[in-house]
């Protein structure tokens, strides 16, 4: 065995690397082990590169407003153009990434992690098998696309995420964008912006899932119908074709010819080869890491963060397990996580962020949930962007006043998110909120509109306002 490591995290993406500065940063000796390109796939194929083609698609959208505001001119979107810029910047952040881990001492190798006992791991690396210690280890390795039939990946025509950012994009003028989660939601308005003819095509309505509320999902309806996008219902994907340049899909007795096919159909969690079974580290039926609330696996050293281990499957819920892994290690007692208070947020024709409980899961709590609403069209902050759609929403209770969950809904909104999550605790986060100072005009002060109209509708005033 060459070195022993107090923490060893298995996996680069925002989890792994949250753990692994995080465990530095608190006097733990780290090393950090990843397979592939460093940073995971949210730095290289995920949500980095996504945001950066996202306030490109944003500019774009925004030029409607132009003529009003006394601008002249247009501006058209350029996919590969878009591709380049995203790769540098891509590439500016892992090696920030990377020298800062150095900066902190952090070991890393690279290779293939494989538990053979629950506190030593062989690294198959460039080099050959090299075996290390670990007093305690951290899995976070991520997920895969899942291709469902009968579409098969090719070069160039059918892509997952992972290929569109792989390899410069497709030239054809034509994409058929697949699936109805976050993913598909995104890209189908990014995409347009950027100056594709997409065609939209889900099985199920986009995000009715996620716990966002019927005002929400229709206000997002509505603001992809300003730039086009509408996804179209399909009950079954009959075949997909390749045909000379195009790419033929038949659903439902219709067909849809396109020029490549893009693929937001989910992903599916990495464990391949880990070595779970040595050390008794069960998945469930899913394929997920089986853990506890407080996010041990079954091996009492060995803790599952992100996607692996969590079906929310968001960088976010990754960094925040993370935290709840590194302070359990370190710990004299136990954190649990509750991925619902950690926020989601989507980025498509309209900005969308939500976290906690919905009316719906407060009543099966049997609590009494009491809502405070804000809307976005009276703002002065909002009317002078050109961007008064959406609204806040929270959620509290009718007996204690204590934030329960809420959803933002417009522009920024997933800066403003924040606002719900950083109060000491949410049964002061109300309270929190009512007695801050707020800047004029902003967004944000719709977030006091709406925890002042919650008190006042629902006689919380003694609760809030203490």
């Amino acid at each position: 065995m060459s070195d022993t490591f107090d923490l060893a995290v298995i996996g680069s993406g925002p989890g792994g690397y949250r753990a692994a500065v995080l465990g530095a940063l608190r006097g733990l000796d780290v090393v950090i082990i990843e397979r592939a390109e460093w940073g995971g796939c949210c730095l290289n194929r995920g949500c980095v590169p996504k945001k950066d083609w996202y306030h490109s698609a944003r500019m774009l959208a925004a030029q409607r407003h132009f003529a009003g505001r006394g601008i002249t001119g247009t501006l058209s979107g350029d996919l590969a153009g878009a591709w380049e810029h995203q790769r540098s910047v891509v590439g500016t952040v892992r090696d920030s990434y990377r020298g800062y881990l150095k900066h902190l001492k952090v070991q890393s190798r690279e290779g293939h992690a494989r538990f053979v006992a629950a506190d030593v791991i062989e690294v198959q690396g460039p080099d050959g098998v090299e075996t290390i210690g670990a007093t305690n280890s951290i899995i976070a390795t991520g997920a895969t696309p899942i291709v469902p039939s009968p579409f098969e990946l090719h070069e160039g025509r059918i892509l997952s995420t992972d290929l569109l950012f792989d390899q410069p994009p497709p030239s054809g003028q034509r994409v058929a964008i697949i699936g109805s989660g976050v993913v598909a939601t995104e890209f189908a308005f990014i995409l347009t912006m950027l100056g594709r003819d997409v065609t939209w095509l889900t099985r199920s309505t986009p995000l009715s899932r996620l716990g966002f509320s019927p005002q929400a999902l229709s206000t997002l309806k509505k603001q992809l119908a300003v730039h086009g996008i509408d996804a179209q219902r399909v009950k079954d994907y009959e075949s997909v074709t390749l045909e000379g340049d195009r790419v033929v899909i038949a659903a439902d007795g219709n067909t849809f010819d396109v020029d490549w096919v893009l693929l937001g159909t989910g992903r599916r969690p990495f464990t391949e080869n880990l070595g779970l079974e040595c050390i008794g580290v069960e998945t469930d039926s899913r394929g997920f890491i089986r853990r506890r609330g407080t996010l041990r696996t079954s091996a009492p050293n060995i803790y599952a963060i992100g996607d692996v281990a969590g079906d929310w499957m968001t960088a976010n819920h990754a960094l925040s397990d993370a935290t709840v892994a590194v302070d359990n290690i370190l710990g004299d007692t136990e954190r649990e996580q509750d991925g619902r208070f950690v926020p989601m947020v989507i980025y498509s024709a309209v900005e969308m962020a939500r976290l906690g409980m919905t009316e719906d899961s407060a009543e099966d709590e049997e609590l009494e949930p009491a809502i405070g609403f804000a809307a976005f069209e009276t703002s002065p902050c909002a009317l002078g962007q050109d961007e008064p759609e959406g609204f806040v929403r929270l959620i509290g209770d009718m007996d204690s006043g204590a934030l329960l969950g809420g959803e933002i809904i417009g522009s920024d909104a997933g800066e403003l998110i924040h606002l719900l999550s950083l109060a000491p605790d949410r049964a002061t986060a109300l309270a929190w909120l009512a007695q801050g100072t707020w800047n004029h005009p902003a967004r944000a002060e719709e977030v006091l509109n709406a925890t002042e109209t919650l008190a006042s509708k629902w006689h919380l005033e003694d609760t809030i306002f203490r």
